[in-house]
């Protein structure tokens, strides 16, 4: 389930705010809105970007940037307490119980791992497709991120491309001196431009989808751990205490959902 990513919104909303604020106290907001600065610098990462990379996979990256507004909860305590669950089932009923319990399952990386475990695959190669999967998952990721990141590189450049169309513009009218400072403001309106897409929107955006994608594996890593364990026929608790080891100690539960583990720091 996913809900509104707070902490983007916020850092949005807080730069946004200070950026307008610095402006108005020293001049005019409209002084910095410039339809053809703007054309130029997000056109012209955007066009760099599609030169770079294949249209489909831009549209693609665009498209997945929504992650980085939503956050798709992803409770790894909740994780440990199903495992744990599943590893209980196994060693009382055996690994053909477990079907049930992939039917059950919302997670379809957890339910295709365990579908190969009661089909008796060989656990090596249980964890060689689970790690491919999660290579190419992992690899997806990076696509996206990479497109962002390409954007934020291009930024600046345009920006600079900007102001010296700005500035050979401006070269021309020198005869008029009183064009030379609203010229020159346009020029730097740019720069001002592809500063603030890659500083503020593109980098901070791939940040975001970084943090996002570790996470994800994370997870996916502790379901594979899981999974090859419960196949093992390990002991239940031994299990739930090597997949707490994925979890930050103060954020720590008991299988039972009990209260976090205070006594570790971390």
């Amino acid at each position: 389930m996913s809900k509104l990513d707070l902490a983007t919104l916020v850092g949005f909303v807080l730069g946004t705010g200070l950026i307008v604020w610095g402006i108005t106290q020293t001049g005019v907001l409209g002084s910095f809105v410039d339809p053809p600065s703007l054309a130029i610098v997000f056109g012209g990462a955007l066009a760099a970007t599609l030169i770079s990379y294949p249209l489909k996979v831009v549209i693609n990256s665009i498209k997945v940037v929504k992650n980085a507004f939503m956050e798709k909860e992803i409770s790894l305590n909740d994780l440990i307490i199903e495992i744990v669950a599943m590893a209980n089932i196994a060693r009382k009923e055996g690994l053909l119980a477990l079907e049930e319990s992939a039917e059950k399952s919302e997670n379809e990386f957890l339910k295709k791992g365990i579908m190969l475990v009661v089909d008796g695959t060989d656990p090596e190669l249980v964890r060689n497709v689970m790690e491919t999967e999660l290579n190419f998952i992992e690899e997806r990721h990076g696509v996206g991120i990479s497109v962002m990141e390409t954007m934020s590189g291009f930024s600046p450049g345009f920006g600079m491309i900007g102001t010296l169309i700005g500035l050979i513009n401006m070269m021309k009218d020198l005869s008029n001196p009183d064009s030379i400072g609203p010229n020159m403001s346009v020029a730097l309106v740019t720069t001002f431009y592809g500063s603030l897409f890659a500083n503020f929107i593109f980098q901070p955006l791939a940040n975001k989808l970084k943090y996002r994608s570790k996470q994800e594996i994370l997870s996916k890593e502790m379901m594979i751990e899981g999974l090859l364990s419960t196949q093992a026929g390990e002991n239940p608790r031994i299990i739930e205490e090597k997949l707490k080891t994925f979890v930050p100690p103060a954020d720590r539960q008991e299988s039972d959902g009990g209260n976090a583990d205070k006594n570790e720091e971390e």
